[in-house]
């Protein structure tokens, strides 16, 4: 699969993602593999945290080629779990959408195809114990739509802030605390000081977790002692005092 747009890749999981020529960059990388990625970068931290929950209500930032959230489906299913998610998920790009109907995902997914189908086709899927819905336009737009104190789980995966600054800001995670139940958890791959005190100044704890060989960031919004080790980013500031937040370009 290739086109102007976008290149495939295969991962060191052997799952296949995509190099978007739009912004340089892959969707997951190469070297953990996609599949992996979303389960120990995502699923596997946020459900552990909220495993006593029967429901979850889950934004997916952003949706790609839906890998965090068919992960999440698979991750259910392998383990048997007795939950019902609703998943809510913003996408700049249609297209992409449109083509996951012939993406060549892993043999992981076989039993969910009917689920990517329709998502493919529809934007949406619904059933007893799952719910999603796509949004395609902008996510800054999208969240402010969105109900306030309604989400469980945030995966906060945007490409990176050097080319999708937008969705990395203080003003940005200022939205998204607000989605935020007070026992959310979001993760994010994005392990960066600037970032870090956008998520902090908009209200978050911070804490570290490294699934595997790379470290991940987990923000709740109250502090707590079951997820990683904390960081203190008040302290961490003190100490550099040239690290800044991102924050929304006035044009």
């Amino acid at each position: 699969m290739q086109d102007n747009t976008n290149s495939l890749v295969t991962t060191k999981d052997g799952s296949n993602t995509l190099f978007s020529q739009k912004y340089n960059q892959h969707y997951h990388n190469p070297d953990d593999g996609a599949i992996d990625e979303s389960l120990t970068k995502h699923i596997i931290p946020a459900f552990t945290f909220h495993k006593n929950k029967k429901e979850l209500n889950i934004l997916d930032i952003c949706f790609g080629i839906g890998y965090n959230t068919f992960s999440t489906i698979y991750y259910i299913l392998e383990n048997n779990l007795d939950v019902k998610i609703n998943i809510y998920s913003p996408e700049l790009d249609g297209n992409l959408v449109k083509s996951l109907d012939s993406f060549d995902f892993p043999k992981e997914f076989e039993n969910i195809k009917h689920i990517i189908k329709a998502v493919a086709q529809t934007g949406k899927y619904s059933d007893d114990n799952i719910n999603i819905e796509v949004f395609i336009g902008d996510a800054r737009k999208y969240i402010k739509s969105l109900s306030k104190e309604f989400f469980d789980i945030v995966y906060q995966d945007a490409f990176s802030s050097d080319v999708n600054f937008e969705l990395w800001t203080k003003e940005y995670f200022d939205d998204i605390y607000k989605l935020c139940k007070d026992d959310c958890i979001m993760s994010s791959y994005a392990i960066a000081t600037p970032i870090r005190l956008s998520m902090n100044e908009a209200g978050f704890f911070i804490y570290e977790h490294r699934p595997v060989k790379r470290k991940i960031t987990l923000a709740v919004k109250q502090k707590q002692e079951v997820i990683g080790k904390f960081v203190d980013m008040v302290l961490k500031k003190e100490r550099n005092k040239e690290a800044l937040a991102l924050y929304d370009k006035v044009v």
